[in-house]
């Protein structure tokens, strides 16, 4: 796209931005983003840490099954408040602050639940806990895709699935950990254990520099230079997309004072719901659906059901101690994060797209293995050797499963959705992204045990699979490739039409674009 504009210098910074020279990784650049991407790891502990100590808490509480699927699954809804809250409160006190706000939140949460001495007080925990999971999920890619440079944005923005995964694998050694103390302290220490990270998230935090493309938007014209001096590859990649920023918040590209006054429209994001929802253009419809559509699909194949709930999958495959089906859990979550590694050295290689179609085709055919087994094994059980390909299928396809949802799955679906929307825009964008994504993983998860009754465990997995299936056609048809792209350039990649007149004009156009034409 780029070498066919006109109109000279005004596309030049994109077209230079779009292919940018190799020179390494930006280490400030990558620090900063691991630093912001452990706010994900509060929702990957409690993923792990929910599939072990579900069983000791049934057993503790004297709860039910539909008791136990609300407990797991309610933290996804309780999450929705923290993911819009965090929509406003980072346009508001920044995307830095936010992040230690999600921080102190889970830390809180964490300690409730593991003081809870009953089933109401335990949800309350979770209550207050899935608050800051909801901060963090929307704040950390958001943070990562506007401070990392367009060479390795995809490689730096897949960081927090990265953390995801650590988290629920230590969420899963904590399970193994604590299992051996007794009943009524094992459970309460998983769960405490979880503050933890929170706290050397909200300190580490403190240690970065604020959003360059945040700062611009409150006017600080000066700081936001001397952010993207640090995080760029070079003084011209600075300088080049400084002036992209600036001419999206709607700012003269010569203008050269360390702060100015926006007006309080493009400040303070006035009117994003009606721009984003409820009369947007074209382009910004496509970039919804395709936002939406990612973080549905991601939740709707399953991987909740199979991480959460992966002990009482291993028990129905036929392994029965409490030692193997968390010792299997533990394999699971090393799978995860391990190929999740492979996923972030590919995104800006490979390219969105190749990744998460090949990614959701492993998941269809692992998936539909894991019901054959798991269905194999209800049907015949597991008595003598006969059916001992059923059990091994029933584990390799869990392994396989996990491993294709992180090469593509995983990290895409927070990659693609933090950076296809455009600045003003896309904090709301991230924010209701985030509630699509929580909503569908909360009822994934509250009805796994009863649907798994309803069409028998191998059924689910059918099922999940048949879901794959439509994503994998959704996000064929749907989806064009971002790699290389910068953020300022997405809208005319999902069919933005700018005119090219002359340049004073394009530049006017450009303003309109980000700003609805008002």
């Amino acid at each position: 796209m780029g070498e066919k504009k006109e109109g000279g210098e005004q596309f030049s910074s994109v077209e230079k931005m779009v292919a940018p020279p190799k020179q390494g990784r930006n280490m400030y650049a990558m620090g900063c983003t691991m630093l912001a991407s452990l706010a994900s790891i509060l929702l990957g502990y409690d993923i792990g840490v929910m599939s072990g100590a579900q069983k000791y808490i049934q057993n503790e509480l004297h709860i039910n099954d539909t008791q136990v699927e609300i407990l797991l699954g309610i933290l996804n809804l309780y999450s929705l408040v923290g993911s819009f809250a965090a929509g406003f409160t980072s346009d508001k006190i920044g995307r830095r602050y936010t992040i230690v706000l999600a921080a102190a939140i889970f830390f809180v949460g964490a300690l409730l639940m593991g003081f809870a001495m009953n089933y109401a007080f335990l949800m309350f925990g979770r209550f207050v806990a899935g608050i800051g999971v909801g901060y963090a999920l929307m704040i950390a890619p958001t943070y990562t895709a506007e401070v990392a440079p367009a060479s390795c944005r995809g490689f730096l923005t897949s960081f927090p699935e990265v953390f995801i995964n650590s988290g629920i694998l230590l969420g899963y050694i904590s399970n193994y950990a604590f299992s051996h103390l007794r009943q009524s302290l094992g459970w309460r220490f998983m769960l405490g254990v979880g503050a933890i990270p929170a706290v050397f998230l909200g300190v580490g935090v403190l240690a970065m520099p604020e959003s360059p493309r945040w700062l611009v938007m409150r006017g600080r014209l000066g700081d936001a230079k001397e952010v993207l001096d640090k995080t760029c590859d070079s003084p011209e990649e600075a300088r080049l997309r400084l002036a992209d920023i600036k001419r999206a918040a709607g700012i003269p590209e010569d203008c050269d004072e360390d702060v100015v006054a926006l007006p309080a429209k493009n400040r303070d994001n006035t009117g994003v719901w009606r721009e984003l929802l409820l009369r947007p253009r074209p382009s910004v419809r496509r970039v919804l659906i395709a936002a939406l559509g990612i973080h549905f699909f991601q939740q709707a194949s399953g991987i909740d059901s199979v991480v959460l709930y992966s002990p009482r999958v291993f028990e129905a495959a036929g392994l029965k101690s409490d030692n193997a089906q968390l010792g299997t859990t533990v394999a699971v979550g090393f799978t995860k994060t391990l190929f999740i590694l492979v996923a972030t050295f590919f995104v800006d290689r490979v390219g969105r797209r190749p990744l998460l179609l090949g990614s959701f085709a492993g998941m269809i055919v692992s998936l539909a293995a894991l019901g054959i087994g798991l269905t194999a094994v209800d049907r015949h059980g597991v008595g003598g050797h006969q059916l001992q390909w059923a059990v091994a299928l029933s584990i390799s396809s869990t392994l396989a499963y996990v491993a294709f949802f992180s090469i593509g799955a995983g990290p895409i679906t927070w990659v693609y959705s933090s950076e296809v929307f455009p600045l003003r825009l896309r904090a709301l964008g991230a924010a209701i992204g985030v509630a699509v994504n929580r909503v569908t993983s909360g009822v994934i998860t509250m009805t796994f045990l009863s649907l798994s009754h309803a069409i028998t465990l191998g059924g689910s997995f059918f099922l999940y699979s048949g879901i794959a299936t439509v994503a994998w056609v959704f996000f064929f048809t749907f989806l064009p490739e971002t790699r290389g792209r910068t953020l300022e350039e997405m809208q005319e990649l999902f069919g933005e039409q700018k005119k090219t007149a002359s340049p004073e004009k394009e530049e006017t156009t450009g303003v309109e674009m980000v700003n609805g034409g008002n």
